[in-house]
């Protein structure tokens, strides 16, 4: 009889513990961007960015359809390449992860995004801004910056109306981002009236721009805009100087970070930079940004680089989209994340429209004095 009390006893007790363990719900959140490779800092940054945001929904102790949620995150490098891009998209459906955050470039989200559409996985890029990333028809392909109509097209116009740039050089490093945003640009500085000297073009793993610097020089620009990252800008920079080209450097969201100065080694003059950050927030938003990029600070003993904030709000949209639909399957929560409207990010206000881009994206125009960014403006 006592033994089979004890029976008992240890069958419901193994209920009790399978129960507990039971109500936990386990979501996986896969995190991708370019952690080795010329613009490491940057996909550390971004992976930062996720890292942050799980740990905060773990320790508030989300629950989804009445389960405790325990979100995990898998990070994969794809060293901004597009084949080892698609490579860590593949690994990511097989760990049947319940969305995807990332990549950073849009050389790899716009591969990577067909292979998760393929298997209705979610993906949110906090950072790809090349226009057919969303245009391909997919139902699971969202972004929470700006596009390079938006991005490129606002620059273009502010070099030749606000810097009066007579004579424009434009380079890019023929990636998608670099091409696409270049592109943007140059037809805007045509549409307000300005000239584009010169084209030349350069890959995103070169470090000796002489020949194309050269031939820009003959052409006496006021203005040279870059389509690429910081890791060839700053490069191209300290060449521009040695080569005696006084004009300003003009960028994107790739060349816009903390790192470009010590990149460019002391060759940049006060206001010699203007580049663009897809995103923006402004009045009363201004103090979620600063306590954000403080706590990250704090977390990570590292300055913010440019897209950090914007992956932590992917994931906690994400999320929030998960809590509302009551479950973490894909298939379940997409239509609710697809629906996102006026979600409060510390990057400001998040709606989707129907392609999944961000309606109404803010652009902000920054430019360096010293070692330090500053903002000129936001716009819409």
């Amino acid at each position: 009889m006592q033994f089979k009390f004890n029976v008992l006893v240890g069958a419901a007790i193994a209920m009790v513990a399978g129960g507990a363990s039971a109500q936990e719900l386990v979501v996986k959140i896969g995190h991708v961007g370019p952690t080795s490779g010329a613009i490491a800092h940057l996909g550390k940054d971004n992976e930062n960015g996720a890292r942050m945001a799980i740990d905060e929904l773990n320790a508030k102790g989300v629950t989804i359809g009445g389960k405790k949620a325990k979100f995990e995150l898998l990070a994969e490098d794809d060293a901004a390449d597009p084949k080892q891009g698609t490579a860590a998209a593949q690994k990511l459906v097989d760990s049947k992860v319940s969305g995807v955050i990332g990549h950073l470039n849009s050389g790899t989200s716009i591969p990577a995004s067909k292979i998760y559409s393929d298997a209705g996985i979610p993906q949110i890029s906090p950072s790809a801004t090349n226009p057919k990333f969303t245009r391909n028809g997919y139902k699971t392909t969202f972004r929470v910056v700006a596009d390079d109509v938006h991005l490129g097209g606002t620059l273009g116009r502010y070099a030749v109306k606000e810097l009066k740039g007579k004579s424009i050089a434009v380079v890019d490093d023929r990636t998608a981002y670099g091409q696409g945003v270049a592109e943007e640009f140059a037809k805007a500085v045509k549409a307000s009236g300005g000239s584009i000297v010169d084209s030349q073009f350069t890959t995103d793993k070169a470090t000796d721009f002489t020949a194309i610097l050269t031939a820009i020089k003959s052409k006496k620009p006021d203005i040279v805009f870059f389509g690429g990252m910081d890791a060839v800008a700053g490069p191209m920079l300290r060449q521009m100087k040695q080569l005696g080209i006084n004009a300003k450097m003009m960028g994107g969201d790739g060349i816009c970070s903390g790192e470009l100065p010590k990149l460019a080694a002391g060759a940049m003059g006060d206001g010699q930079v203007v580049c663009a950050e897809a995103g923006g927030v402004e009045g009363a938003q201004k103090a979620g940004m600063e306590k954000f990029k403080a706590d990250f600070k704090k977390k990570f003993n590292a300055d913010v680089q440019i897209y950090a904030p914007y992956v932590y709000d992917a994931t906690m949209v994400m999320a929030d989209a998960m809590v509302k639909a009551g479950s973490s399957d894909p298939a379940k929560y997409l239509p609710v994340l697809a629906k996102t409207n006026g979600y409060k990010g510390v990057t400001g206000t998040i709606s989707f429209d129907e392609k999944g881009d961000i309606k109404n994206g803010a652009l902000t125009l920054f430019t360096y004095k010293g070692e330090k960014r500053e903002q000129i403006a936001v716009v819409r």
